[in-house]
């Protein structure tokens, strides 16, 4: 890997010289949030960590909502290795508990705000949750879930419903934190949250993540963005995910502030930017040709921002945004199971590549049997640390899916990708069906069981189709019940309410039969290489929208 001098707050740093200051101020039993807070929190007092639309807090502040929360939780009968679900949007509800969990030991699940249906009852199940926060905008969805077999027994609401409560949950508002907690002695193995992340071939996977992988994810976003001390960083993506969990982690190490927006604006961004007097920002690649396709404006420059993480952005879009905006851009690779793991700095990017590997990672092209293949072949990347917990532990209650994924010693990502002469990594596609839209990982199971879940319907295959965004959309290709009739926005209505706004099909194909192999699989690759046709149903081209 190679570095460059990047200026970081007051000092210049190379990549390397600030990810090896990150490590040596926390050693390898210290990697972990309990710690991290309880230490920034006196060397940083009354500098502002987090602010959102509803919360302000200082370091030490948000240590004492830390400990206070982890004695409301307990108190509530919760224990170390106990699993606590959080349905909420950005905001100050999701951090509170998530950092009142971490401090007591006890793990969060964090749930994407749009699971609905038959995916939300998985991972209510699956995770075995009994308490649930809840924005009172997502409750209707969870009482839904009431009759699915999960443990789920009480809930703590968020705001005002007027909802009944079925007599099987114990309902409550969100209590405020109590009187501060000593914080339970967590290991940096232990885990501290459980994200969904969408399968391919079954349901939604819960990601096991070790106190000590946030750590690391910080450290290295931090070095690579050449963020110092005092940053203010903004993000509009969902604190759900592992990205801006990983911003307030960044914020904690660097001693700087993080402001959280309740969501993505196309139109409010760049002034949301100036607004918080932001120096570092977070994007989606899809997100940059959105900002891109905005008519210029003289205000669209004065904000302070000069770098912005932003994965997956197409190689013709950098020099652009860069040149209108004046923020660099730092793409890269990481998964919710791995890390940030390659990525160069903006002077030693090329676009259309994901960058070089990371110091304290390895990476393998591997063939079918998991043979490493040389530079220029094309083959699933494989990866694994050198540091312990870096990366996450596995599947909750998956042990067939962990075995799989983590075999032979390597985490197999599912992506196809080859390793250049010159080190880069390039992305090219899914091994399998998965299909990532809007910077939500979707999986091609859980749509069809729904759109075959419709009595008119006898089968589906669902698969991605390329974008105008250079990302995927949903495409499905359906065969009717024989004598059925079923029009193209009937489907999509029936869709909507049954799975995430970001899963529902933009395409559909009413077809005779399917592709298959003589065993009788559906070979999915036919249908991508045919992908749109003049017959096929484009639910943007009629204005059809789905409620989030």
């Amino acid at each position: 890997m190679t570095s460059s001098p990047i200026e970081a707050g007051s000092a210049s740093l190379s990549a390397d010289d600030a990810l090896t200051r990150f490590a040596s101020d926390f050693g390898p039993a210290e990697r972990t949030l309990p710690v991290m807070l309880s230490r920034q929190a006196e060397r940083f007092g009354d500098r502002w960590l987090f602010r959102s639309t509803d919360a302000a807090w200082t370091f030490r502040q948000t240590r004492d909502v830390a400990a206070g929360m982890a004695a409301r939780l307990t108190q509530a009968g919760l224990q170390p290795g106990d699993r606590v679900a959080i349905l909420c949007g950005n905001g100050s509800a999701l951090m509170r508990t998530y950092l009142g969990c971490a401090w007591a030991g006890i793990i969060a699940v964090p749930i994407n705000t749009a699971s609905r249906g038959a995916q939300l009852e998985h991972i209510l199940k699956n995770c075995g949750a009994r308490v649930a926060v809840v924005d009172a905008e997502f409750l209707a969805a969870v009482l839904a879930t009431q009759r699915s077999g999960a443990p789920l027994d009480r809930l703590w609401i968020v705001g005002e419903t007027a909802l009944e409560i079925p007599p099987a949950y114990v309902a409550a508002p969100l209590p405020q934190p109590g009187e501060p907690a000593q914080p339970h002695p967590s290991r940096p193995g232990d885990t501290v949250a459980i994200l969904y992340t969408s399968g391919t071939t079954g349901p939604s996977k819960g990601v096991c993540c070790p106190q000590a992988q946030y750590f690391w994810w910080a450290a290295h976003t931090a070095a690579l963005l050449g963020l110092g001390t005092d940053e203010i960083l903004l993000t509009t993506l969902p604190l759900f995910h592992t990205n801006a969990l990983n911003s307030f982690y960044q914020a904690v190490l660097t001693g700087s502030t993080l402001v959280v927006e309740k969501r993505f604006s196309v139109s409010d961004f760049l002034a949301s930017l100036n607004r918080h007097r932001a120096t570092a920002t977070f994007l989606l690649g899809a997100m940059v040709p959105m900002l891109l396709s905005r008519p210029p404006s003289n205000d669209e420059r004065r904000h302070g921002v000069r770098v912005a993480l932003a994965p997956g952005v197409p190689a013709e879009h950098h020099a652009a945004f860069t040149r209108r905006f004046g923020i660099a851009i730092i793409d890269g690779y990481g998964s919710t199971e791995t890390n940030f793991v390659i990525g160069d700095m903006p002077g030693d990017q090329r676009p259309g590549t994901m960058g070089r590997l990371r110091a304290g990672f390895e990476a393998a092209v591997l063939d079918a049997e998991d043979n490493p293949l040389p530079d220029g072949e094309t083959g699933e990347l494989a990866l694994r640390p050198d540091e312990p917990f870096s990366f996450a532990t596995g599947y909750f209650a998956m042990p067939d899916k962990t075995v799989e994924a983590w075999r032979n010693f390597w985490f197999h990502t599912g992506d196809r990708v080859i390793r250049e002469a010159d080190g880069r990594f390039r992305f090219l596609d899914r091994m399998k069906d998965a299909i990532r839209r809007r910077g939500e990982n979707i999986s091609s199971y859980e749509v069809e069981q729904v759109i075959v879940g419709h009595p008119a319907v006898a089968n589906a295959a669902v698969f991605p189709v390329r974008s105008e965004l250079a990302e995927d959309e949903v495409m499905a290709a359906v065969i009717l019940q024989p004598g059925a009739a079923l029009a193209p926005v009937e489907l999509l209505d029936f869709c909507a309410p049954r799975m995430p706004y970001f899963s529902v099909p933009r395409f559909l194909d009413f077809v005779e039969i399917l592709p298959t192999t003589e065993s009788g699989k559906v070979q999915k690759f036919r249908l991508r290489e045919r992908g749109v046709t003049a017959t096929t149903f484009d639910s943007v081209a009629i204005g059809y929208k789905v409620a989030r």
